[in-house]
């Protein structure tokens, strides 16, 4: 059991201590989000190529056991379009750190969660991000490139039905598409007692039409919400990517009390970023805009044991960057797009 032996921290060369891995389990997406992938869709990778279950809770098991991450978030591409995902959640969520269970998490776009949230619950999967970017449908299908928002709407109650709490929205603003929504999402949030989370603008969009002008940042929104309803900051956010605001009429502790913003242009977390990431064809990543890849499947696959598996794990994070530097001319824009890193 992993509560037997005492972890090593894998810790980056600014002190970051490493405790949450995004898993991303493929790079397929039945939406075509303009912030994410490209009208005409991406070449999706060859079946082989993706990781399976049992290679996902095999490096998955190194960073819990051996480096004490205590969660991990599964994403996509569309993570439940991946066949058979209960499975794999019943695999992830049997791990533990020298602490206890490890947090599994989901995010998601909510059109099968319908189906799919009573068996991913019941399997263990303990919290859900769903994606929304507008209430409106005719602006819904101009984002996603699909007719799906009711789905949406009723997956999100689904997930609620299902026991997720918090169930967490999370809305890209992206400025001239929907920043005039901002306080409708808040407003939605409030009455379906979901937490919204705004995110801002990142330059991960397939197209790479991301210019500064499009992002619309904390402050701007923040000022947008309060006039309508009062909020004031929640203390300090350590690790986590979103800084919170509870209304000043609302219960803080109830999921609609509160918002979220993920200020990643103009105000980066960086500094206290202590996530990694592995692509569903095995590669690890240190930050969401890292140029460079660890490939650990091609290792793993090759028959080496944790041991060196570790020490390459060890080595790219020893690579991890202080920050981003969006904004900043030495800003270089990876290659891929977000529906191939995961989110």
């Amino acid at each position: 059991m992993a509560g037997d032996r005492a972890h090593q921290d894998l810790i980056d060369p600014f002190g970051r201590h490493i405790k949450d891995l995004r898993i991303s389990i493929t790079d397929r997406c039945n939406f075509r989000c303009t912030y994410c992938m490209p009208e005409d869709g991406l070449e999706w990778l060859d079946r082989s190529q993706v990781m399976s279950f049992e290679e996902m809770e095999h490096l998955a098991r190194i960073f819990v056991e051996r480096y004490g991450v205590q969660g991990i978030r599964l994403t996509g591409g569309e993570p439940t379009v991946r066949a058979h995902l209960p499975a794999l959640v019943r695999k992830l969520a049997k791990l533990e750190h020298s602490g206890g269970p490890i947090d599994l998490s989901m995010t998601t776009n909510g059109a099968t969660l319908r189906s799919m949230a009573p068996r991913l619950r019941k399997a263990g999967l303990k919290r859900v991000n769903i994606s929304l970017d507008t209430l409106d449908r005719e602006k819904f299908h101009r984002m996603t490139r699909r007719d799906e928002l009711d789905n949406v709407l009723d997956g999100i109650a689904a997930a609620q039905e299902a026991g997720f709490r918090p169930v967490k929205i999370n809305a890209v603003i992206e400025r001239g598409v929907n920043d005039d929504e901002i306080v409708d999402l808040a407003e939605f949030g409030r009455e379906r007692n979901v937490e919204v989370r705004f995110i801002e603008f990142m330059p991960l969009d397939a197209d790479g039409h991301w210019v500064n002008d499009t992002v619309v940042g904390q402050d701007e929104m923040v000022e947008m919400i309060n006039a309508v309803y009062p909020i004031e900051v929640m203390p300090a956010r350590g690790a986590a990517p979103a800084d919170r605001f509870r209304y000043l009429d609302r219960d803080p502790s109830e999921p609609g009390g509160k918002i979220g913003i993920i200020p990643t242009v103009t105000k980066p977390f960086c500094g206290d970023c202590d996530r990694v990431r592995l692509t569903s064809d095995g590669d690890f990543r240190t930050c969401l805009f890292a140029t460079k890849e660890f490939d650990l499947l091609t290792a793993l696959r090759a028959g080496e044991t944790d041991d060196q598996i570790a020490a390459r794990i060890e080595a790219a994070v020893a690579t991890k960057w202080a920050g981003h530097k969006i904004n900043q001319v030495s800003f270089t824009r990876p290659t891929k797009s977000m529906s191939q890193i995961g989110g």
